[in-house]
């Protein structure tokens, strides 16, 4: 996924009300922009921290500049919850993700199950088609294990029950996480920030549904899918 156009780097002030941040741009103006991202970013709001703007192409928007990155722990770090889809579109198109190669067709957004959309649908005349769901990554707190969520998501397993319905009815379902860092080794849920998730992924891998893990790299240009990192179940201890 490609930045249509530069980013323009700040720093930031502070993020408050979960969608807006106070940043400082670099000649010295202060401004409020737009933070796409509804999760609790742990680890990812210290004042100071360097971060990277995008503008928005329409006049009439009320706060025309999203972040995009902010650098944390040495490296960037990706926060737009909006780009993980478009990442893995990119990557599935392109063939970096070999476990969802040999689909003719790929549609976003299709209505599934009871009163869910999945991210993306691949299909093709000759296998079933595969339904998968893509969630966002960023978290770190011990090198090199990145976790998911960094808060409760009733929602995220919401998803999972609806992917395992999908294995029940014979199709092919996948959990996707888009992990928008370049320092992890390792992938794992985060138990004790919700204690729903962890376990329901478990219970839908062991019902069949598939759980890839693939880290991107991340730059002030592009953000792309470049490497699978192992899922890691019962937790940190396995490190």
């Amino acid at each position: 996924m490609i930045f249509p156009s530069p980013l323009r780097r700040a720093v930031l002030i502070r993020r408050y009300k979960r969608f807006l941040a106070d940043v400082q741009l670099e000649d010295g103006t202060e401004t409020t922009v737009h933070v796409p991202n509804p999760g609790a970013m742990l680890g990812l709001t210290t004042p100071g921290s360097p971060v990277w703007l995008s503008r928005s192409p329409d006049p009439k928007r009320k706060l025309p500049l999203t972040l995009e990155l902010i650098e944390a722990d040495g490296g960037l770090v990706g926060v737009n919850t909006m780009n993980p889809n478009r990442i893995a579109e990119a990557a599935i198109a392109g063939g970096t993700v070999p476990e969802l190669t040999g689909y003719a067709g790929m549609t976003r957004e299709v209505r599934y199950d009871i009163d869910s959309r999945i991210d993306l649908l691949l299909t093709d005349p000759a296998r079933p088609p595969a339904y998968v769901e893509i969630k966002n990554v960023h978290f770190l707190r011990r090198p090199g294990l990145v976790e998911f969520p960094d808060c409760r998501t009733t929602r995220g397993v919401k998803h999972l029950k609806a992917l395992e319905r999908v294995v029940e009815a014979g199709g092919r379902a996948v959990m996707l996480f888009v992990i928008q860092r370049m320092d992890g080794d390792a992938f794992t849920t985060a138990d004790d920030l919700d204690p729903a998730y962890g376990p329901a992924l478990r219970a839908a891998a062991a019902a069949g549904v598939e759980v890839l893990c693939y880290a991107c790299h991340v730059s002030p240009e592009q953000i792309r899918l470049e490497r699978r990192l192992p899922w890691r179940p019962d937790g940190p201890h396995d490190a």
